[in-house]
């Protein structure tokens, strides 16, 4: 049963797309120095040691997982293997601003989805709350100026952000339905152990793909294991699992629409990186995304 928003759960929610923007801002930081899909690959892998000894019950032959593995690997498949995979693909071809734009249709995408194929009742309210929120989104990738954003073209990579975002949104709704063993949905690191398992076989597979198609060599170094020690825990472990609290508490509509503070979060630390300060148009697209998530949670 969901709940209402509290600010616990707003936290929560709020958590996930502050490490998201982070592994945007990494993951363009290396883009030159791993190949996409071998990146996505090694950031699950090193999850998967992580969470082990939490929870390596959950991989035993009674623990409830194999029974349904159809349903892990499905959940694997959305959110391990093809959304990051797409994303880190995307930072390669396109500018930033492109991918964050196109994943700013998320919160429009989730109610889609929930209402096409997961019979969900969308209210008025929740699709108002999502075009507030979108609208804070674009003033910020626009910089306050509208003129840039008629400038934008799509290009391959915003095309891969496009499938990853109806990946994304297919993985929330499924998180979103009570099939799991009591066991397992009742243990966080068991939860997510259980979809990497699968994930890390989806990856693995198109990693295998990636370099019999020539990709370029690992150019390993201090920069690029930083880097997939920060993916591994924040943006994999930790946002994962914020976000999954957050789903199961309040349901994909209100959720979806904190999804729009990621491309906010990443203008804030790209601007940090820069040495600029936070504008006037940051303070107006953050109280719109705030009004459009209150909206949506309103009850």
């Amino acid at each position: 049963m969901q709940q209402r928003l509290t600010l616990r759960t707003a936290l929560l929610l709020t958590l996930a797309p502050l490490l998201w923007a982070g592994n945007a801002v990494v993951g363009r930081m290396v883009h030159t120095l791993v190949p996409p899909i071998t990146l996505n690959f090694i950031r699950w892998a090193l999850a998967f040691v992580i969470l082990l000894p939490l929870a390596g019950w959950v991989l035993k032959r009674h623990s409830g997982l194999w029974s349904h593995w159809r349903r892990f690997a499905m959940l694997g498949l959305l959110g391990v293997g093809l959304y990051n995979a797409l994303q880190y693909m995307a930072l390669q071809t396109s500018s930033p601003i492109n991918v964050t734009l196109v994943g700013a249709s998320l919160p429009m995408c989730m109610l889609v989805v929930g209402a096409l194929f997961f019979g969900a009742q969308v209210s008025r309210q929740q699709v108002v709350g999502a075009l507030l929120s979108l609208a804070g989104v674009l003033l910020v990738l626009g910089r306050g100026e509208w003129q840039q954003l008629l400038a934008l073209r799509l290009v391959l990579g915003d095309v891969f952000m496009l499938l990853a975002t109806v990946s994304w949104a297919f993985y929330s709704w499924s998180l979103a339905q009570p099939k799991d063993p009591a066991a397992i949905r009742a243990d966080w690191a068991a939860f997510l152990l259980a979809q990497i398992s699968f994930g890390l076989l989806w990856s693995g597979s198109m990693t295998a793909v990636e370099w019999s198609l020539g990709a370029a060599p690992i150019q390993w170094s201090w920069k690029l294991a930083a880097a997939l020690v920060f993916v591994a825990v924040g943006p994999a472990v930790l946002a994962y699992r914020a976000w999954g609290v957050g789903i199961q508490r309040v349901g994909p509509n209100v959720a979806g629409v904190f999804i729009n503070l990621t491309p906010l979060f990443a203008t804030v630390l790209s601007t940090m990186f820069l040495g600029e300060w936070p504008q006037l148009y940051h303070l107006l697209a953050f109280a719109l995304i705030v009004g459009g998530i209150l909206v949506s949670a309103r009850r």
